[in-house]
């Protein structure tokens, strides 16, 4: 979508289209290829060995989000200073040597603007992992591994998703 404006004798074509998609972040980066179904199969093998990880772990134990929100212990945020400090130095490298995909698509990286929305959602967020023990990542390995207590934290993750879908043009971005 593209909109057109006429200042001082010249005319300026805007791409407002960007700011729309990067409200739906799935937009952003999509591959353009076409590959057969068998080809995600490699996306559930990795999800299955990060699901084992975090069970090995104990990323998705209760009580060590537990003891993290207590600040009893150094565990989970040395795992949390870990993955900030290895997804730093990936997305130096990414954009120093121009990494591109397996596919040889180029990695686009986007300056996204900060909002008083994101402080909201943080903090709803935190408030939820606090109350439940649960993040939302691990919420498929926690079920793997055997409590079944966690479809109701999975289910309200999804309802909070559908309800944030509904509202979000009221919300503040």
């Amino acid at each position: 979508m593209e909109t057109t404006e006429v200042k001082d004798s010249f005319v300026e074509t805007l791409n407002t289209d960007f700011e729309v998609r990067s409200l739906d972040s799935v937009c952003i980066n999509t591959s353009e290829l076409k590959h057969p179904w068998w080809y995600n199969l490699k996306y559930m093998l990795a999800g299955l060995f990060f699901g084992i990880v975090l069970v090995k772990t104990e990323v998705i134990s209760w009580f060590r989000i537990q003891e993290m929100f207590r600040f009893e212990s150094f565990h989970m945020y040395g795992v949390i200073g870990s993955a900030i400090v290895v997804g730093a130095v990936s997305v130096w490298l990414i954009k120093k040597f121009r990494v591109k995909t397996i596919h040889g698509e180029p990695i686009q990286l986007y300056k996204v603007r900060f909002s008083k929305g994101q402080i909201y959602g943080g903090l709803l967020f935190g408030f939820g992992w606090a109350l439940t023990g649960a993040c939302p990542g691990p919420l498929f390995a926690l079920i793997g591994s055997g409590a079944a207590v966690i479809i109701v934290t999975l289910l309200s993750a999804i309802a909070g998703t559908w309800v944030y879908g509904y509202l979000r043009d009221k919300l503040p971005h």
